[in-house]
């Protein structure tokens, strides 16, 4: 994984001793370690955790009293986040009138263009055009949903380890300082995520930069200040990139309308994710022999404390399983719009496989979106899957007609797998040979609606 999520330090954080050694000889103090203040000299075993709770707890006694009045924000500290995002954005003027029709035009030509290109129907009922405030604003609840997972499992986690433990004493005692933990730490997540969709937000093109429907469900946005910055460095004309980038997103909200199934697919990939995490509680022992008491006593200090080490995530095995779900999805999901935009513009825009390969660039070098997304699970959406799944997409139409390709996002099990990226040919027969029938559709697509009465993907 390239990236950690929010409240996570890597673990070779350039900031930690080099030079520490887990096997040294216990007697021998390391002196980067700094003053004891538990009185456990350099040998820290579990037994001691009911005296380090407890020391610890006092410690954080005046952190406590400068949140005392605050509420329980729960794993992230949303509140906090808006706030620091919309300090980061500053003032910005409302979108003018022209360029919100301009943004409407362009979205109704790009569906009106995907018509022939895809067997989806148009999903977008609505197209806006929206500043940097308006997407913190109209993302933030999808923001949630992708957050609260991970950070849930991070406070979740101590409780575990605790619980494996089976001390019932250190339990009760650990009580208080877990729930001082879980306010801090979502005071940590929330500054996190806030800098984050603060620069974020002045920089995305449209509300499925990153492959998911962030935004408000059949809504098409596009964003104008930074196509306009975007444009600057650009030989087609702006008219030319907002058309393209329009079509891009009504391309995507046709897929997640259209696959009712996708948008719960992809949210719980992030969630198994995060179901899989697993804290080191070898941390604790660095904890109590480098902690400087004073810092407990600063919020700001203590939230800088916990992104730079206090949690140690390891990747476990069911992680590299939905990691490897989510990647592949999301490919799947870029290589398609990519398939289906260019056979919808690329004969009535020349400009368009200029714009498709600086897309592809921007998301290769880790454009903003990708790295916020990364940072947030840990997910690197490689620009070779991306090319792949889109060669596959290109290679079933060609192959069946765009009905064939279209088809295959009726049921889950009916997906390419990553395996298949590599090799579509087999895939492909498969679809096109017969492998798959009407019939075995029709009875995977029964089953999921009886196990699935709802049918629908909403927020």
């Amino acid at each position: 994984m390239p990236d950690v999520p929010f409240g996570f330090s890597a673990g070779d954080d350039p900031d930690r001793d080099p030079n520490r050694d887990p096997s040294r000889d216990p007697d021998k103090k390391d002196p980067a370690a700094g003053a004891d203040p538990f009185g456990f000299g350099g040998d820290f075993n579990p037994g001691d955790l009911g005296q380090l709770f407890s020391k610890l707890g006092q410690m954080f006694s005046g952190a406590g009293s400068a949140m005392a009045a605050g509420k329980d924000s729960g794993p992230v500290n949303y509140d906090l986040a808006r706030k620091l995002a919309t300090s980061s954005i500053g003032f910005t003027a409302p979108v003018p009138e022209p360029t919100a029709q301009a943004v409407r035009d362009a979205v109704h030509l790009a569906d009106t263009w995907l018509d022939g290109a895809t067997s989806l129907p148009a999903g977008a009922t609505k197209a806006v055009a929206w500043t940097p405030q308006d997407w913190v604003d109209g993302t933030l609840e999808t923001w949630k949903r992708l957050c609260d997972p991970m950070a849930a499992q991070i406070s979740s986690v101590w409780s575990s380890a605790l619980d494996q433990d089976g001390a019932d004493e250190i339990k009760a005692m650990a009580g208080p300082l877990m729930a001082m933990m879980t306010q801090m730490g979502g005071m940590a997540f929330g500054s996190q995520l806030g800098q984050a969709l603060g620069t974020l937000s002045k920089e995305v093109l449209t509300s499925t930069d990153i492959g998911l429907p962030l935004g408000p469900r059949g809504v098409a946005v596009l964003m104008p200040a930074a196509i306009e910055e975007l444009s600057e460095g650009l030989e087609q004309s702006r008219s030319e990139i907002m058309t393209f980038l329009a079509a891009r997103e009504a391309a995507h909200h046709r897929l997640f309308s259209g696959v009712p199934w996708l948008s719960n697919q992809l949210l719980s990939s992030v969630e198994a994710f995060a179901r899989g995490m697993k804290i080191d509680m070898s941390g604790m022992e660095e904890l109590a022999q480098g902690i400087d008491p004073s810092v407990l006593t600063d919020p700001a200090a203590m939230e800088k404390l916990m992104s730079q080490g206090m949690f140690e995530p390891k990747a476990t095995p069911e992680q590299t399983v939905a990691l490897e779900r989510l990647e592949t999805l999301l490919a799947l999901v870029e290589g398609w719009v990519q398939t289906v935009v260019s056979a919808a513009l690329g004969e009535r825009m020349p400009g368009t496989v200029a714009l498709a390969e600086m897309l592809r660039r921007r998301r290769a070098t880790g454009g903003p979106a990708e790295q916020t997304f990364g940072t947030l699970v840990g997910l690197e959406l490689r620009p070779r899957k991306m090319r792949e799944a889109a060669a596959l997409w290109e290679r079933l139409t060609d192959a069946g007609g765009m009905d064939a390709r279209d088809a295959v996002w009726a049921h889950p099990d009916l997906m390419p797998t990553a395996a298949d990226l590599d090799e579509p040919a087999g895939f492909i027969d498969r679809i096109i040979g017969g492998d798959v029938s009407s019939a075995d559709v029709d009875a995977l697509i029964a089953e999921f609606q009886k196990d699935n009465p709802d049918g629908d993907n909403s927020d």
